[in-house]
C-alpha cells in the first residue's frame, strides 16, 4: 500500500518575486498607472491574480478586465512601458531588501550539497538577483525568457530540474502565489507556500515566511503515495 514517506531532497527552486524579494508593490504601482490609461482602476486583489504570471499574459487580464480591445503591437506596447516603470523601482533595490531567511537558507544548502535554483515567471530576474547580490548563488537560473508558458503551468520548474540533473520528485519549491502552487503541484514536486495561508492551502506547508526555514524542515515534508 502506498504511504507517506520521507524523503531527502536534492534541490530546492525559488521563485523569486514574493520569496526572494518583496516587489509586490513596484508591479503593481506600474501596471496601475498603465491600467489608468484604459480608465481602469487596478485593485489590489486584481494584483494577486498577476503574481507569477507573464508580462504578457497579464497585459491580456488587464485589458480583459477594462474591457479594452486593442491591437497585439498596441499590447506589447504596454507590456514595454510596464517593465521600463518597473526596472526603474528595481534600480533601488540592494542586498538589503533580499527577504529574511532567504540568504542564510540558501548558505546552508548549499553547504549541505543541496542543488538550488530560480523558476521565476520575470524576465528581469538576473537583473534583480545582480541588484541583491544573488547572482552567482544559484546552480541554475530559469527564468521568463527561458519558457514560454506561465505558471500555472508546470514548464519553468521542470526545466529547472531538466538542467540540474534531478528527478522532479525530489525537488522543492518556495512559493507564494497559488498559481506557483499549482504549477509546483503539477510538476510533481514538494511545494512549501510563504505567505496568506488561506491562499496557499494547497501546498505540502504554508510558513509566514522563510525567517526560520531549514533544511530538516525540507527533509521533513511528506511525499504522498511513495512506497
Amino acid at each position: 500500500m502506498p504511504s507517506d514517506t520521507m524523503h531527502n531532497i536534492q534541490a530546492v527552486i525559488f521563485d523569486l518575486d514574493g520569496v526572494i524579494v518583496d516587489t509586490a508593490q513596484f508591479h503593481y504601482n506600474a501596471w496601475k498607472t498603465l491600467a489608468s490609461e484604459w480608465d481602469y482602476a487596478l485593485k489590489h486583489e486584481d494584483n494577486e491574480q498577476l503574481k507569477g504570471v507573464s508580462r504578457m499574459d497579464s497585459v491580456n487580464k488587464i485589458a480583459q478586465w477594462a474591457n479594452v480591445h486593442t491591437t497585439t503591437e498596441q499590447l506589447l506596447d504596454v507590456a514595454h512601458r510596464k517593465n521600463e516603470i518597473y526596472l526603474n523601482f528595481c534600480n533601488q533595490l540592494t542586498p538589503e531588501h533580499v527577504l529574511p531567511g532567504i540568504a542564510p537558507l540558501i548558505e546552508a544548502l548549499r553547504a549541505s550539497g543541496v542543488l538550488v535554483s530560480l523558476g521565476s515567471a520575470s524576465k528581469n530576474a538576473r537583473f534583480v538577483l545582480d541588484k541583491l547580490g544573488l547572482l552567482d548563488v544559484f546552480d541554475v537560473i530559469v527564468d521568463g525568457n527561458d519558457v514560454s508558458k506561465s505558471k500555472p503551468n508546470p514548464e519553468v520548474f521542470l526545466k529547472a530540474a531538466h538542467h540540474m540533473g534531478v528527478s522532479p520528485q525530489d525537488c522543492v519549491v518556495l512559493e507564494d502565489a497559488p498559481a506557483g502552487v499549482e504549477a509546483a503541484l503539477t510538476a510533481n514536486m514538494k511545494v512549501i507556500g510563504l505567505g496568506d495561508a488561506s491562499e496557499l492551502q494547497k501546498a505540502h506547508l504554508v510558513l509566514d515566511n522563510a525567517k526560520n526555514l531549514s533544511l530538516g524542515q525540507l527533509n521533513q515534508i511528506k511525499i504522498k503515495g511513495v512506497a
